[in-house]
């Protein structure tokens, strides 16, 4: 049981909330903190499922379009290159919102963007969610034509439609699929390379002296490293989709510290190892297939993963095949739109002050989505991927910054502040350095600046905004990171306040004290008021001093 504190204000509920946005069972506190009541899956179950969402095989063409593109050593070496920066960039973000129980957003709020600075990074990872739904679509509808002959944009419609019922319905359904899937997936996924090991392994050799398709060589290149290193790292923001799990990890104590840290590296960082694995095993089966099926076809998952299981499984290869790839696709597009969903409701809700419900948002993550899908997004793979990864590595090395950097200097507050009655609306640190290490890399990648800079695009943006992002918290002072102090952050984090406007209870990390309600308000019902123009930031507004509870004995 968690004790509820009444507020000083005894007022009837200001705001009722749509009937969608007011069932947590589906909604999944997607635009606040994860109550500690909320988290009821131990942390095995939370890895799993969020281990789950890395089933796709996009990892497959991505590998296979790297591969051939620039031959298998500068190939390989950049997979395991980008591999290595996503995993140390994103092993700090796995811990924090674990530790803290936020998703993407909330934490970016707080290490260095701001209340409306991160609707920015809201939209990169809304972008992150729709562009993989899209190529993960497509894959779908690949196997429904070879397998079912089922015309492509029929294909897209019903790999988007499939997956809609996952999606809304959460947490709670997707950790059922997730788990149930997983015996089938891991089956369907070493099957073909332990076909190959038996019965080809004289091929691995002439895989390791393939110079690709375009003329790149068997030599190393340094430009093609730098190029295919920035297809790679576009998948630095998985990491935010893995968050969105990682939020739910029940709190960490002496018994469960073990596990809590191995899950959340594990299904945190640790995703992106088992990804370069598939990347590099996605190659190799497409150079078995190429002679084959052709460069166009061998570039499609569908099709070299069927004639690698050909000799193993002979008339049922198609139809496992088939399913192999749906079950896989259906596993990351309801990460896809699950993320999506929360990525766009923080977006929507900031700029309109408005939330219908996360579920609502599902359906535009979708919806634009299947419009790419049915525009032909898959055939410019590695235009749009390449281009991508300049945003996205810039915004994930600020945030990382922040975390590895500020906080442990005393720049920033220690713990991650993202309600909006206690921010800045723009904070310069984290902001300012992904929009300047965003410019300078993406005018390096189009050529702006010379060969070398535009094939290391992604890493000049990744160590810009590492280095400005400590100089300019130093140069300010860290005075962007709270436009005032928060007087309740500390106490029983499990124990509840009454929100003044709604009504409901809500665990400590989720209250603000309001001046204008003299009382607490929750994060959301703040987040949505357009009337306050934050009164409580305003010279000479005072805290409200809400009944604090004894801090509980650590665990």
């Amino acid at each position: 049981m968690t004790e509820t504190i009444p507020t000083r204000k005894n007022s009837p509920p200001q705001r009722e909330y749509a009937k969608l946005a007011a069932n947590e069972n589906r909604e999944d506190y997607s635009l606040r903190f994860a109550a500690h009541s909320f988290r009821r899956w131990r942390p095995l179950v939370v890895a799993t499922t969020a281990l789950g969402g890395i089933a796709y095989l996009a990892d497959f063409a991505i590998g296979a379009s790297i591969v051939f593109s620039y031959g298998f050593t500068s190939g390989v070496l950049a997979i395991l290159a980008a591999a290595l920066v996503i995993f140390v960039t994103g092993a700090p973000i796995a811990a924090a919102c674990a530790k803290y129980g936020v998703d993407m957003d909330l934490l970016t709020r707080g290490a260095g963007f701001g209340y409306f600075g991160s609707t920015l990074t809201s939209l990169v990872y809304a972008s992150f969610t729709v562009i993989f739904f899209a190529l993960e679509g497509s894959i779908m509808a690949q196997a429904f034509d070879l397998a079912l002959g089922v015309p492509l944009p029929i294909g897209y419609l019903l790999s988007t439609l499939i997956v809609l019922p996952f999606a809304l319905y959460g947490m709670g359904a997707l950790a059922k699929m997730q788990t149930w899937t997983q015996p089938l997936w891991i089956a369907g996924l070493i099957l073909p390379f332990v076909v190959v090991a038996v019965r080809e392994p004289g091929r691995l050799a002439e895989f390791a002296s393939f110079g690709g398709t375009e003329g790149a060589g068997s030599q190393f290149s340094a430009i093609g490293f730098g190029f295919g290193m920035g297809v790679a790292l576009s998948l630095i923001g998985q990491i935010g989709e893995q968050a969105d799990y990682l939020r739910f990890m029940p709190e960490k104590t002496a018994a469960n510290k073990r596990s809590w840290w191995a899950a959340v590296l594990a299904a945190g960082p640790g995703w992106v190892i088992l990804g370069a694995a598939k990347q590099i095993g996605g190659a190799l089966l497409a150079f078995l297939a190429l002679g084959v099926v052709g460069e166009a076809h061998a570039l499609e998952p569908i099709a070299p993963y069927l004639e690698a299981v050909k000799p193993a499984l002979g008339p049922v290869a198609l139809t496992f095949a088939a399913l192999f790839v749906v079950v896989s696709q259906i596993k990351i597009n309801t990460t896809n739109a699950y993320s999506g969903s929360l990525s766009f409701a923080n977006f929507f809700s900031r700029v309109l002050h408005r939330h219908p419900g996360r579920v609502w948002y599902v359906l535009v993550n979708c919806g634009i989505a299947l419009a790419l899908m049915e525009f032909g997004a898959f055939a410019l793979l590695n235009k749009i991927l390449g281009f991508y990864s300049n945003v996205a590595i810039a915004w994930i090395g600020a945030v990382c910054a922040d975390l590895l950097i500020v906080k442990p200097l005393g720049l920033s507050p220690r713990y991650v502040e993202f309600k909006r009655a206690y921010l800045h609306k723009i904070n310069p640190v984290g902001f300012g350095s992904m929009v300047f290490a965003s410019a300078v890399s993406i005018t390096a990648y189009f050529g702006a600046f010379g060969q070398y800079p535009a094939a290391f695009s992604p890493l000049l943006a990744l160590v810009i905004a590492v280095v400005c992002v400590p100089l300019l918290a130093w140069l300010t002072r860290g005075r962007y990171y709270l436009a005032r102090p928060n007087t309740v952050a500390t106490g029983d984090l499990r124990a509840t306040h009454t929100c003044t406007v709604c009504g409901d209870a809500y665990e400590l990390p989720d209250i603000a004290d309001c001046s204008r309600q003299q009382g607490a308000i929750c994060s959301l019902c703040c987040t949505l008021d357009s009337t306050c123009h934050d009164q409580c930031q305003q010279p000479g507004a005072s805290p409200v001093d809400l009944p604090m509870p004894t801090a509980r004995p650590p665990a």
